[in-house]
């Protein structure tokens, strides 16, 4: 058995132990289900609910969602993921957290709820404060499940979380669509992302009816502290930066936001998708063989690898068929969008490879790091935006490119001082890809020319057939050794 690795890298581990070997590739496996399931049926979802919406009622949510986003960080606060990280957490030390984050959670909606008046005025939307006290529910909602979330991490219950998560993704759905069919407009969006969340924690609770509460310790929160705060800093620079293009988009073009917001919805789909499977996964198998040099930085490099051979493909297909995509499955209103989408694809390459390196941070450091490098990313990231935002939003999604490729470049560069895999055996290791996949979309936009008279459904058919057989011609033609690994991975979740 040449690998246990799964299909986001997991192959990685064929030099660990069988047993943890089996938990990450059967982990990966079905996370890899789960978020592939979510992705598609939020894809659908989001189409759908798009064609019964405007283009403004999802700006609005944007704006909005730069709030949510930061707030959910806070709320964690990072206090899981030093529990997954703690060799024998004990029940106090998830009760105390739990307590932790609920308080937070509360504060936090408070604070947002009493500010939403302002924001309104600010962009000049009234909506604005009627519906953020209902959105922003998110936050103690979202919190009951961080505990429990943690705890099945920590047992390596993948299997359990990815039919949670899918099963909250179509509960949520169901009423997004049900709110837009009754015309509810902007709280459609709202009531998915609402009731997405509410099941999510139900069904978390459920399954593990021992509820993590006990006394409150001061003491293990200050124990998990220094760790906790760090990544909850370099969480917080993150979500703010991930975000607050939108915000000046909001301002400055709240016209294009909508479309704006549209393309970068399609383009996180399969990259979060991607991301959450790779390190929720990996985070803890990553810190389990720490201790020993050689089986990490091998498993850092063909995690890099694989990751690589699955998205590569994804974003430049995805930016090759855009327009097709586009023109079938939403209204004309929407087509404003595609230059959009086809930018910002090209980010999607580099934010996994960025999350994995990121990663080996976290098991190898104490965190000190990571806040510093996220401040300095970030600051670049601003940079970028203020020099972009005044001439135009394409302006924009172009520094958002480079934003992404300078991310993953620092923190490459940040881990190959706490790992033994050096930068230009990454750079080495990435280039075959990279080469392979650049050649699949010149073979899409070729054939394309071809099928210009054609009906968008066969076009976008015929394009998706000649990326898929250009890639996998040329990826085992020129016997790359992330296919190799890839046959493996299928061998092993399949055949044995």
């Amino acid at each position: 058995m040449r690998s246990a690795a799964v299909v986001a890298a997991t192959c990685t581990f064929y030099i660990m132990s069988g047993e943890l070997k089996n938990r990450v590739a059967t982990g990966m496996a079905w996370s890899l289900f789960e978020k592939t399931g979510s992705m598609l049926l939020q894809l659908v979802v989001s189409l759908k609910v798009a064609n019964l919406l405007m283009p403004d009622d999802f700006a609005v949510l944007a704006i909005l969602t730069f709030f949510t986003s930061v707030a959910l960080v806070v709320v964690d606060s990072g206090f899981s993921q030093a529990l997954i990280r703690k060799s024998d957490p004990s029940e106090r030390d998830f009760g105390s957290v739990f307590i932790f984050n609920m308080a937070i959670s509360l504060i936090l909606y408070a604070v947002l709820t009493a500010a939403a008046p302002l924001v309104a005025d600010f962009y000049g939307k009234p909506v604005i404060a009627r519906i953020a006290p209902v959105l922003f529910l998110l936050l103690p909602v979202s919190a009951l499940g961080v505990i429990q979330n943690a705890i099945y991490t920590r047992q390596f219950r993948f299997k359990l979380l990815s039919r949670v998560t899918l099963a909250s993704s179509l509960a949520g759905s169901a009423v997004a669509i049900a709110m837009a069919l009754a015309g509810c407009g902007v709280w459609s969006l709202v009531g998915h992302r609402l009731a997405a969340a509410f099941f999510k924690s139900a069904a978390l609770w459920l399954c593990n009816r021992r509820p993590p509460i006990g006394a409150f310790d001061y003491g293990s929160i200050r124990t998990m502290a220094p760790f906790s705060l760090r990544l909850l800093g370099t969480d917080i620079i993150s979500s703010v930066s991930n975000n607050i293009a939108q915000m000046f988009i909001g301002k400055m073009h709240f016209g294009t936001l909508g479309y704006f917001n549209q393309a970068q919805k399609v383009k996180d789909m399969p990259v979060a998708s991607a991301m959450q499977s790779v390190q929720s996964v990996t985070y803890p198998a990553l810190a389990k063989i720490s201790h020993d040099e050689t089986k990490f930085a091998e498993s850092y490099r063909q995690l890099l690898m694989t990751v690589a051979f699955m998205m590569f493909p994804v974003m430049a297909g995805l930016a090759a068929v855009a327009d097709d995509m586009f023109r079938l499955l939403l209204d004309e209103k929407w087509m404003p969008t595609v230059p959009y989408l086809r930018i910002l694809a090209m980010s999607g390459l580099f934010a996994p490879l960025a999350g994995i390196s990121l990663n080996v941070l976290k098991v190898k450091t104490d965190g000190h790091i990571i806040l510093n490098l996220e401040i300095a990313k970030k600051t670049v990231m601003i940079l970028i935006l203020a020099a972009t935002v005044m001439h135009s939003v394409k302006a924009v999604a172009w520094g958002l490119v480079a934003v992404s490729f300078s991310d993953f470049a620092i923190t490459l560069f940040a881990a190959s001082r706490h790992s033994s895999l050096s930068v230009l055996r990454v750079v080495r290791t990435l280039l075959p890809v990279a080469f392979v996949s650049a050649a699949m979309y010149a073979a899409v936009m070729f054939s394309g020319t071809f099928a210009a008279e054609w009906n968008a459904a066969l076009r976008l058919m015929m394009k998706i057939a000649v990326g898929a057989a250009a890639y996998a011609a040329l990826a085992f033609g020129f016997r790359l050794e992330s296919a190799r690994e890839i046959r493996s991975v299928l061998t092993y979740l399949f055949v044995k």
